[in-house]
């Protein structure tokens, strides 16, 4: 497998300003030799983050950037929240840096205020944490970035990235019954949302990659914002506003693994105090997305927040309309986050229209799903994965729509295995790369827990040493429909009264309710032109970068 041929080159990037490619050795843009880990579900990345914090000692770096931080959320159960354990940390000796997004208007109901507090208990111990809105307007910093490094041990050097914030609502598991820590979220989702998400752990050169990440937007000489409203708050609770030193990056880990992964990045070219490392902006994310796109031919497999807007569905939609044996699964959330009576039609506006785009593409070969746990409570899906024909796999923090492909700070990564599945079917995109054992490892995690599917034991016990069992699931058209079957019982079980013992499996169709806004809405000529179903003004649409 040629990695050309699916990540992008340096010069595909987009942006000659950032150092990220020209600290590798060769100029590349990727990194080879990594671990990786996909952690799914809040629990279980908390409770490794936490023992990681945990065991660092003095002289080791810490670095974070979230798009919101509750300084009180739980990592672990009692005793273990997310402030305290950083604040200790700092006390240890420990170099805590963080940056949190500044949100407009608390008004909003973002994130201000809480962001404001874990930044001042990480402060108390001796850390620093500021408060970044360094954006376009209406934008957000949504990047989910912790790096830990160890001088002297780089064994232990790890860095997560992907959909997973350090706040309310995310430390939810496989049960899906909520985190106990909750925000508030439309009704159907019940008091205790249950919360679906997937965040990387990963080891090995990528981590300085993800470094030289945080260093580029810590090292920004912008003022954190330009709001004269703001700055005065500023002076009046004396925050911090000036980014101290940090230390001299140490070398990269040592290669320890068969993963060679590619760091991709969304900044939007901001119009005043252009970001230095990325002067008119960087739109990797969209670039990496089209170019993998081109090289689908049997199965992409979506979990996705939003899956919004006919311009960023257009990549996907071509595809479909190439090649008549692809097929794509999309996992969503069923109900829009919040009731609003204006933010829930613009959810649906923007979800519709996509979806029209990729049905009049694909056809039956398009199937959109939403979740529900055992009680038949919707699961928020918040995670944002796409596995491309077993090959290539794609965390991160960028969703399926525009806000993240043009507008928005993310940050995601794509893994390449050099190691090939050797499950049947070995090749069955016919492009030589066969399928790759991380890629296909992931989405078959992720569907058997949604389908209630467990490992075979014969299967298991067939393997031999260091293979994996087989899995019906391997084949992309016995994994389409094994999702169509399940989401049709699962349907029929309800519409039949819910008689009889319930079918197993998470999945139901996803079929948008029929409010009488989005359909008027809808039924306007110039609806894509009145409406902007990312939340933006359109007066601030970024020009094509992709």
């Amino acid at each position: 497998m040629r990695y050309a041929d699916w990540l992008l080159t340096a010069n595909e990037r987009g942006n000659a300003a950032t150092r990220l490619d020209r600290r590798h050795p060769d100029g590349s843009a990727w990194s080879e030799g990594n671990r990786v880990r996909a952690l799914v579900h809040g629990a279980t990345y908390f409770a490794e983050l936490l023992a990681g914090i945990r065991a660092m000692r003095a002289g080791d770096l810490l670095l974070f950037t979230d798009w919101r931080g509750d300084p009180d959320e739980r990592l672990d159960g009692p005793g273990t929240e997310i402030g305290a354990v950083l604040r200790a940390a700092a006390q240890r000796g420990v170099v805590v840096k963080g940056l949190l997004w500044r949100s407009h208007l608390d008004g909003l109901h973002f994130s201000e205020a809480e962001n404001r507090h874990l930044g001042e208990e990480i402060e108390e111990g001796g850390g620093e944490c500021l408060l970044d809105l360094r954006v376009r307007p209406g934008g957000s910093h949504h990047q989910k970035l912790v790096v830990l490094r160890h001088p002297g041990r780089p064994e232990r050097d790890v860095a997560y990235v992907g959909g997973i914030d350090l706040c309310h609502n995310r430390n939810d598991d496989a049960t899906h019954r909520g985190d106990r820590q909750s925000l508030p979220m439309a009704r159907a989702y019940g008091p205790h949302p249950p919360w679906h998400d997937v965040q990387l752990a990963l080891r090995g050169p990528a981590v300085g990659d993800l470094e030289a990440v945080f260093r580029e937007r810590w090292q920004d000489p912008a003022p954190l914002s330009r709001s004269p409203l703001i700055r005065l708050r500023e002076r009046m609770h004396a925050e911090d506003t000036r980014a101290d030193a940090l230390p001299p990056q140490t070398a990269d880990p040592a290669p320890c693994g068969t993963h060679t992964v590619q760091v991709l990045r969304t900044y939007p070219n901001r119009l005043l105090y252009g970001y230095p490392f990325a002067p008119d902006g960087e739109f990797s994310i969209a670039r990496g997305y089209t170019k993998a796109l081109r090289r689908a031919r049997t199965l992409i497999y979506l979990e996705d927040q939003y899956l919004w807007s006919p311009r960023v569905v257009d990549s996907f939609a071509r595809a479909l309309s190439a090649h008549r044996r692809l097929r794509l699964i999309s996992v969503i959330p069923t109900v829009p986050e919040q009731d609003g009576w204006l933010t829930r039609p613009m959810n649906l506006i923007g979800r519709i229209t996509a979806l029209r785009e990729l049905r009049r593409a694909g056809g039956d070969r398009v199937a959109v799903y939403g979740l529900e746990n055992p009680a038949g409570t919707p699961v928020y899906v918040h995670a944002k994965v796409c596995v491309i024909d077993d090959v290539w796999a794609s965390v991160g923090s960028d969703n399926i729509n525009l806000r993240s492909w043009t507008h928005d700070s993310e940050l995601g990564c794509v893994v390449l295995d050099r190691t090939r599945d050797t499950r049947a079917p070995s090749d069955p995109a016919g492009l030589g790369d066969g399928v790759r054992d991380f890629a296909r490892e992931l989405r078959l995690e992720l569907m058997r827990e949604h389908l209630d599917a467990e490992v075979d034991p014969e299967a298991e016990a067939e393997a031999g040493p260091g293979e994996r069992a087989r899995d019906a699931l391997c084949d992309p058209e016995d994994a389409f429909d094994a999702f169509r079957e399940a989401a049709a019982a699962l349907d029929a079980w309800y519409e039949g009264g819910c008689r009889g013992p319930r079918p197993p499996g998470r999945l139901r169709r996803y079929a948008p309710p029929e409010l009488p806004a989005v359909q008027r809405a809808l039924a306007t000529p110039l609806h894509h032109v009145l409406v902007d179903p990312d939340g933006r003004p359109w007066g601030l649409r970024r020009r094509k970068a992709f």
